[in-house]
Formats: C-alpha cells, sequence, structure tokens
C-alpha cells in the first residue's frame, strides 16, 4: 500500500476511488436500557460495572459513521470506551488487551451495529484496533532487537581481534571454515569484518519516527480501523504526516477510520465527522469550535508577538 522513504511517508496513489463505508451506524446502550438492564440482574457484588454508567449523565445519539469519524473529548469522556465496544462487538482484532468488567460483555451484546454489504469476514480479518499501547509495544521490541544484536556485535569484534592476533595453519578439511575466518579477519576491517555476519539493526529512529512507522506498515488497504489516541508519541509534524497518510487511505484505498483523539491536527482532517463527547447532548461539530483546539488557538495569539519579533525583515 506504501512505502517509507526516510522521513516522510511515499505512497502510490491510484486513481479516486469512492470512499468504502463498513459500519454505518452504531448506537450505545440509552440511560433506560442501562437502568432496566441493572435493575433486572439486581447484581451488587461488584465494585464496577464497566462500561455501564461511562455516559450516565449524557445522551448519546446514534452514531452515523463516515470513512472517517472521530470521537473527541476529554479525559474521561469515554471516546475509547466507545472504540473498545465497537470492536468487541464487531470481533475486530487487537493486540493490547482493552478494561473489561464482568458486565462488559452484557453491555456489548446490546448495543446495535449496521454494517453495509461491503463487510464481510475478509474485512472483519484485516480489520483491527490499533491503540498507544501497541505503539509502545513496537518501540520495546525494536529497542530490545537492536540490544540483542548490539550484543552480538560486541561478540563478533571480540573474536575479530583474536582471529587477527594468531596465526593459523590448515590442519585437515574439518579447519576449512576456521582458515576462512582467519582469512576474512585478516582482509577486512573490524567494522566490515563485523557487517558481513550480523543483520543490521532495525532503521534507528526517534520514538516518533518508528511509532509513525509502525501505523505505515500496520494500515492495509480494505479494511475497518479503530485508532485509540494516535498522536502519542508523534511530534506535530509527525501528527501532520499521519493525517494525510490516514486521509490517503481513506479516499483510495477503502479504509474506514473511527479515531479517538483531541489532536487538533488530527481533528482537521478535511472530510472527517467529529462527535464533540464534551458537548450535552453529544452532537457532530466543526473541528474549530472544540474547546481544545480553540485552546491552541488562543495561546498562540496571545503569543502573537513574540512570533512576529522572531521574523526575520
Amino acid at each position: 500500500m506504501c512505502r517509507t522513504s526516510g522521513y516522510g511517508i511515499i505512497m502510490d496513489i491510484p486513481e479516486r476511488r469512492t470512499p468504502v463505508i463498513y459500519l454505518r451506524t452504531f448506537r450505545m446502550l440509552t440511560q433506560d436500557q442501562e437502568d432496566a438492564y441493572l435493575a433486572e440482574i439486581r447484581r451488587t457484588c461488584y465494585t464496577t460495572r464497566y462500561p455501564f454508567h461511562v455516559f450516565r449523565y449524557r445522551a448519546l445519539p446514534r452514531f452515523e459513521l463516515e470513512p472517517v469519524t472521530i470521537f473527541y473529548g476529554g479525559n474521561g469522556s469515554g471516546k475509547s470506551t466507545i472504540l473498545n465496544v465497537i470492536a468487541e462487538r464487531l470481533q475486530v482484532r487487537r493486540g493490547a488487551a482493552c478494561n473489561r468488567s464482568n458486565f462488559f460483555e452484557d453491555y456489548v451484546r446490546q448495543c446495535e451495529a449496521e454494517l453495509a454489504s461491503a463487510w464481510g469476514q475478509d474485512v472483519q480479518e484485516r480489520s483491527r484496533v490499533i491503540t498507544s499501547d501497541d505503539v509502545f509495544d513496537y518501540l520495546l521490541n525494536i529497542r530490545a532487537l537492536n540490544e540483542n544484536i548490539d550484543c552480538k556485535r560486541e561478540e563478533l569484534l571480540r573474536e575479530y581481534t583474536e582471529v587477527r592476533k594468531s596465526g593459523y595453519q590448515l590442519q585437515s578439511l574439518d579447519d576449512y571454515e576456521e582458515l576462512v575466518r582467519h582469512l576474512d579477519a585478516a582482509r577486512r576491517s573490524g567494522s566490515g569484518y563485523v557487517r558481513k555476519r550480523l543483520m543490521q539493526n532495525v532503521a534507528e529512529r526517534s520514538n516518533g519516527e518508528s511509532a509513525l512507522s509502525f501505523f505505515t506498515e500496520a494500515i492495509q488497504e480494505n479494511a475497518l480501523y479503530l485508532l485509540d489516541e494516535p498522536e502519542n508519541s508523534l511530534s506535530a509534524e509527525k501528527q501532520l504526516e499521519l493525517q494525510r497518510f490516514l486521509s490517503d487511505s481513506a479516499r483510495f484505498y477503502g479504509c474506514q477510520f473511527l479515531i479517538s483523539t483531541h489532536s487538533p491536527f488530527l481533528l482537521s482532517m478535511r472530510g472527517a465527522k467529529i462527535y464533540d463527547l464534551d458537548a450535552d447532548p453529544v452532537r457532530v461539530r466543526p473541528w474549530t469550535e472544540l474547546e481544545n483546539v480553540r485552546v491552541y488557538r488562543d495561546f498562540f495569539l496571545q503569543h502573537e508577538s513574540e512570533f512576529q519579533a522572531g521574523v526575520s525583515p
């Protein structure tokens, strides 16, 4: 679907396709449904009834979903909960475990999902949930792999030094491999000797660059992706690159995205439908009206004179 080159993303863009929708609508439980269910089961021995009561004081609409739909809200707004419930309802593959309770499956079972005709088993198998935990695990795996390679590199350098110092004579055909090592070490520099025998380190990048690479590798064609705060570990520049990648994936590669975020760079994605979970009732709003975005705007406006002072004539 795409290639990465340097720090940016190179995509092989085909002719424009009609954007695809796999999940048309999704309905969480209403407050009346929650109250009726909890009154019926009368279970009181659990300290948490998650995801019941997460939206106790907010009216949720039936979510009508687009190729890119964003759930925006502050900490505790329930945006990750919505993604978790949808993923469980559709049985979408996930890596990192999500928050669950003894009530989770009962809640999910009563939610309503309207799927489009494009949804099928092949799409379901390709679809996945991607969380910040998945990205973090990926970064740790790269670090562990490189550390193991570095240990092997030190071992080979010691071997190289020993072979260079020692004389070696071929006694029999059984000693041929040892002779090859000896002659190779005599001809090569230490770094060349090690490179020939050792795989290269995974490209050493910043966490943000590696995190962006994770998304470009994990997201394939024709699938539904639920992204939980994908901006974590990404600089502003990398968030904009991710925004362009996601937008092109939805426009040209048959992907549908459900995203939880409060990143202004992702919220500004052209054509995205944004549900403001901080509003009561929850409703669709343009990204420029969202509180978090306006906090950024006001902050930079307050410091506008400092930006102007730094401009060269």
